[in-house]
């Protein structure tokens, strides 16, 4: 029976003592018999302690509160030491799940994630068996998101004097079309968040919400853009935080006051660079400075030049750390979700790498364990239209990139000025001009079209039952790498020689994070600790 008062964390599964299971104390904690499969375990005094504890609260979550309260330790890490030797126990018959339980039958989560989705024309009019297998995988699960990387409206706003390569924009009908796809909970911040200013993201939240897709990352000022989107679904509720560090400065959201309004935008997690260098060459940088009278501000052994941060080191490394104030605001945003949800997802949109492009920047790293310590259960990392490696941090998944889902760039109906003077077009000049143009540079600067690694990903079908992760299934998938401009750019199932390829890259990038990955019957099935 759970103790009168008591106010568990979280709904989990709840267990009870096999009867058949004897168990000896010792002065070490005590061993485990189990009289019907003549297996034995060992617990030290702690295990013994949670032993002891599954009479009086039954789950893993009221008992490592206690634990933690008796011990004076910190309480998620606590939980994560519960779960793991529940798991073991339950595996051995020690303990069984109390199948009489209401818990029990509640709070299994199936959900399907996908990258970026840069959607410009219809998808439901394809019939390939290939691509509506990718889409019976998104229908089927509870939760399915995507990073929504276009702009959806009639270009009844301003484009943007700058944006980050092309300036998004798909038209009405592609809110539909998602909702077709299946997807339910959408990210918006992205490095296109705000490509047609304050009207483009004004107009696209609207069409999103007529058809029904849960959004989250952008708003009317930082607290709404900032704010958990939350879904509802048969099994509990789940929530999105979504953000990016990848954006040109003027589509951050503004704080609001008393006395003024606040601005428009997205959820910014911006971070802060550190060049460290030897002294030899923080002595030419001084030298410079002082010849053409630049001024450094700073000390002796770390100032800034030219807008960068130096310091002095052993050897040369980019150091990147997550701003202060940002990662606080995230971090109270996501254990406000945590608060009010079953299950809390945290978006990442961010294109910085750690050298290789596949490598994250060390700064996203540091702020997915973040995100998972302050209560998130997964985070989804996607922006630089590649797939990254995958970690099991305290039994959570953190995938640093999901590269691309939908990859329809090239297909925008309209651009702006600057678009075609960046290529040296006349004003006469069509978007298939300039994509015809972008692409010959691309072919001599191994870009977009020229490389096969932005044109494959994966589709992760994860299971939660009550916030404990059970299994993640990848499904490789190939977005038509080779094929002309208006035939390339939605999934399809990768064959199985195509997708060993996807998993064995995936398995690499993920090696660092000690996550294992195997392939089998065309599944990447990864390693659950």
């Amino acid at each position: 029976m759970r103790k009168k008062g008591h106010k568990p964390l979280n709904r989990i599964n709840t267990y009870l003592k096999n009867p058949s299971v004897l168990c000896t104390e010792l002065e070490s904690g005590a061993v485990l018999l189990n009289l019907e499969t003549k297996c034995h375990y060992k617990l030290n005094q702690t295990g013994l302690r949670i032993w002891q504890l599954i009479d009086e609260f039954s789950n893993p979550i009221d008992i490592a509160q206690k634990l933690a309260e008796e011990y004076a330790v910190d309480k998620e890490k606590t939980i994560t030491s519960v779960v793991k030797l529940i798991k073991e126990l339950q595996k051995e018959e020690i303990i069984l799940l109390d199948k009489t339980s209401k818990e029990n039958k509640e709070n299994e989560f199936v959900l399907v994630l996908t990258g970026d989705s840069i959607i410009t024309r219809r998808l439901s009019v394809y019939e390939e068996e290939e691509f509506l297998s990718v889409i019976e995988l998104i229908r089927k699960a509870d939760i399915r998101f995507t990073n929504l990387e276009v702009l959806i409206h009639n270009y009844e706003g301003y484009p943007a004097a700058e944006s980050h390569g092309t300036h998004m924009a798909a038209e009405p009908f592609v809110a539909k079309e998602l909702k077709w796809v299946g997807f339910n909970l959408v990210s918006r911040a992205n490095n296109h968040a705000m490509d047609y200013g304050i009207k483009g993201l004004m107009t696209t939240s609207k069409l999103l919400d007529e058809v029904g897709l849960v959004h989250a990352g952008v708003g009317k000022n930082l607290a709404l853009a900032r704010a958990p989107a939350y879904l509802e679904t048969k099994s509990g509720r789940v929530a999105l935080i979504s953000c990016s560090s990848t954006f040109p400065t003027f589509f951050r959201a503004g704080e609001q006051r008393r006395d003024i309004k606040g601005r428009p935008g997205l959820n910014p997690l911006r971070y802060q660079t550190t060049y460290v260098v030897d002294s030899q060459f923080m002595d030419e940088i001084k030298r410079i400075s002082s010849l053409l009278k630049i001024p450094l501000a700073g000390s002796k052994e770390s100032f800034k030049f030219l807008g960068s941060r130096f310091m002095v080191g052993d050897y040369p490394k980019i150091i990147t750390t997550p701003f202060e104030l940002d990662l606080k605001g995230n971090i109270e945003s996501i254990k406000e979700a945590r608060r009010q949800a079953d299950l809390v997802l945290v978006s990442h949109h961010a294109h910085e790498a750690n050298g290789e492009i596949g490598i994250p920047a060390e700064f996203i790293v540091t702020f997915a364990r973040a995100s998972i310590d302050a209560g998130a259960d997964v985070f989804i990392g996607h922006g630089p239209h590649v797939l990254r490696g995958i970690e099991i941090y305290k039994d959570k998944p953190i995938f640093y990139s999901l590269g691309n889902f939908i990859f329809q760039f090239e297909t925008v109906k309209f651009l702006p000025a600057e678009a075609y003077e960046d290529y040296g077009l006349e004003s006469s000049s069509s978007p298939a001009d300039l994509y015809r143009i972008r692409e010959k540079k691309g072919k001599r600067k191994t870009g977009f079209s020229t490389n096969p690694i932005y044109w494959v990903s994966v589709l992760p079908q994860i299971t939660f039952k009550n916030r404990i992760l059970c299994e993640i299934n990848l499904y490789p998938i190939t977005l038509g790498f080779g094929n002309p401009i208006h035939k390339r750019g939605y999934p399809m199932l990768a064959n199985k020689t195509l997708g060993q390829r996807i998993i064995n890259r995936l398995k690499q990038l993920s090696l660092p994070f000690g996550t294992g990955i195997t392939y089998e019957d065309g599944v990447g099935i990864v390693k659950i600790k």
